[in-house]
């Protein structure tokens, strides 16, 4: 083996980590530039996920209540009766109405 060959192979040898770096940058700058992949990206799309779901959920809440609401005044008077007077504030000739703000 010639004495070129031997300090190549010397060389090689100390800076064998050089490709693994190399990859592992490629790597990150996969991860932090692609625009398909970027975690940037992935990080924003979780946060509105994660905003849509508390929306869902507040408008299931609010679905329910309505929903409760409409049996309870198809099923009774009384209370259809006093929805339509809070509402359109109307009153009985006997009783006081008081309006707080």
């Amino acid at each position: 083996m010639g004495r070129k060959a031997k300090k190549f192979s010397f060389w090689f040898r100390r800076k064998s980590h050089l490709p693994l770096i190399v990859i592992g940058s490629l790597v990150v700058m996969l991860l932090f530039f692609n625009d398909e992949t970027s975690l940037a990206l992935n990080m924003k799309y979780e946060k509105e996920i994660n905003r849509l779901s508390l929306e869902i959920k507040d408008c299931k809440d609010s679905a329910a209540y309505y929903r409760a609401q409409r049996e309870a005044i198809l099923h009774q008077s009384e209370d259809l009766e006093h929805l339509a007077r809070e509402r359109f504030h109307m009153q009985r000739p006997t009783e006081d109405v008081y309006i707080l703000k």
